[in-house]
Order: C-alpha cells, then structure tokens, then sequence
C-alpha cells in the first residue's frame, strides 16, 4: 500500500484492520508474523493480496492448507470484493464447494481443460484434441 502511495498511513492501517477482520484475525493486527499458524499466515496472505484493491485477482489455492470453517472465511472476502466491484477472480481449487460458489468451472486433468461449465448448469466434456 505504501508503495502505491494512494492512502494515508491511517488509511493504511484501517485497511488492513478491515482485511484481517474479514478473515477472522482482527484480533491478530499487531502479532508479528512468525507467531501466527500456517493456517493464519495463509489467511493474511489472502488479505495482503488484495490490499491494494486490484482489479484482477489471480489466486492459486488460496485456501489450500485451511480448515473447511477458514477456507469458506479466505474464499468469501475476494468472493465479496468482485461481487461488489467491478473485479475479476481466476481461481484454482481443489475444494469442490468452493469452485461450485464461481461463475464458471474448467476442470482440468493432466494439464488441459476436459470439462466446462457455468455454475449449476451440466458439465460438458470437452473431446480430446
């Protein structure tokens, strides 16, 4: 956020204190890094990567070493941010509730796409090519 320069050192601290809340770790804000779990450090990974606002996000399982309670809480805060914004999320997941709450769903196997298709709608399985 510093970098960007776009908010004031208060801003910046507010931002990050409503991120870190958003993903259940507001009570954390001033523990250093090295004294939180894997699961917490994931968490605030995911609230760092959307500090600034983007306007793409780009996440590769973002909530791959998290319990099923912190995955949904990790997920639901860009899930949120591209609902309310004009914002776009490519996500790769293995979890099946979480691909199943996206617009769209590209099952890949061995590296290529071998079925598509638009949430709550049939799969279509793609021909080998």
């Amino acid at each position: 956020m510093r970098r960007l320069g776009r908010l004031t050192e208060n801003e910046m601290r507010d931002r990050a204190a409503e991120l870190l809340d958003a993903v259940d770790l507001g009570n954390k804000l001033s523990r250093p890094s090295r004294h939180l779990s894997g699961g917490e450090q994931q968490r605030v990974a995911v609230s760092r990567a959307l500090a600034n606002d983007p306007r793409v996000i780009l996440a590769d399982e973002p909530t791959g070493n998290l319990d099923t309670a912190n995955s949904m809480r990790a997920f639901e805060l860009p899930q949120e941010m591209v609902t309310r914004g004009e914002k776009a999320l490519l996500l790769v997941t293995h979890n099946p509730s979480i691909a199943e709450a996206c617009d769209w769903i590209h099952e890949m196997k061995d590296g290529r796409i071998v079925a598509s298709h638009a949430r709550g709608q049939r799969i279509s399985v793609l021909a080998d090519t």
